[in-house]
């Protein structure tokens, strides 16, 4: 670092990632992996927490604003991908088992498959559609906080996003289980195929991992995006209430098309208001630390 430079401090998001992949450092030298397995998982960890060791020492002149509020985003792609190395050898779906019987007990006995169906393809199809929004609501998140010159908030969002998505895959190891349109093929079924349905069986089964359903990840990281937004733009409240709404239909939208179980989303939202609640104590207490 150059004479007199001031270096910055690591982001909430930052220390919340830099937390997660030493996780995943340990877990990869305790779970039963193949020695390939097991160096690239720790290879992937190190390169992580070098990266945002670098990122939290820049110059504070030098900040690279822009890549700071990217990588985050990076960060959880890595972070599940690496969780799908994870996945060990089945004997059983005791899990699966039990968690399907709330499912028949909601869509089927309760009529909520019907009640979706009664329009025909069109419900159906939007919530294929919602599904497949998950990818985007966090860069849609952080070009709502761009286009009002609230990028100075993006570590509030981010760290609520990250923490949502990443503590859910952090549980993975601990419940092993496959999604029910693979264990159950068939069974709740909608009646209507459509094209977002065929694009996300294509996406999912390409980039699926096979480690865990449990809790949703979709359903935690997309109510991370709504409640990131809310802590982040308090008055801009609509933002944060549509990005809430929207992840309910996401949560909805995972049961019905069989990709989650009705506990994985349940347990999803769980995840992220935990998360959630972390993260506003942590900024509380980094708010207290920087007036002393």
């Amino acid at each position: 670092m150059a004479k007199g430079a001031v270096a910055n401090t690591p982001r909430v998001t930052e220390w919340i990632l830099a937390g997660y992949f030493g996780y995943t450092a340990l877990l990869a030298l305790t779970l039963p992996l193949s020695g390939s397995t097991r160096i690239q998982s720790i290879c992937t960890s190190i390169g992580a927490l070098a990266v945002l060791h670098c990122m939290g020492r820049w110059p504070r002149r030098h900040d690279p604003v822009l890549l700071r509020n990217l990588l985050p985003l990076g960060g959880v792609l890595i972070a599940y991908t690496q969780m799908g190395w994870f996945a060990q050898p089945r004997t059983n779906f005791a899990l699966e088992e039990a968690w399907v019987r709330w499912d028949r007990l909601i869509l089927d006995d309760w009529g909520v498959s019907e009640a979706i169906e009664v329009l025909g393809p069109v419900v159906p199809a939007t919530l294929e559609f919602l599904y497949l929004l998950t990818y985007a609501v966090a860069p849609i998140g952080l070009l709502l906080l761009y286009s009002k010159g609230l990028l100075g908030r993006a570590d509030r969002f981010l760290a609520i996003y990250v923490a949502s998505a990443v503590l859910a895959y952090s549980l993975y190891p601990f419940f092993p289980s496959e999604p029910p349109r693979t264990v159950f093929p068939g069974d709740l079924s909608g009646r209507y195929e459509t094209m977002f349905k065929q694009f996300n069986w294509w996406l999912l089964g390409g980039a699926g991992i096979h480690t865990s359903v449990f809790p949703s990840g979709h359903v935690s990281s997309a109510f991370g995006v709504g409640f990131g937004l809310l802590l982040a733009a308090p008055e801009r409240k609509l933002w944060g209430g549509a990005m809430t709404a929207l992840a309910a239909g996401i949560a909805v939208a995972t049961v019905y098309c069989r990709y989650h179980y009705a506990v994985d989303a349940v347990a999803g939202l769980a995840t992220s208001a935990a998360a959630s609640l972390a993260c506003v104590f942590a900024f509380r207490y980094r708010n207290r630390v920087e007036l002393v």
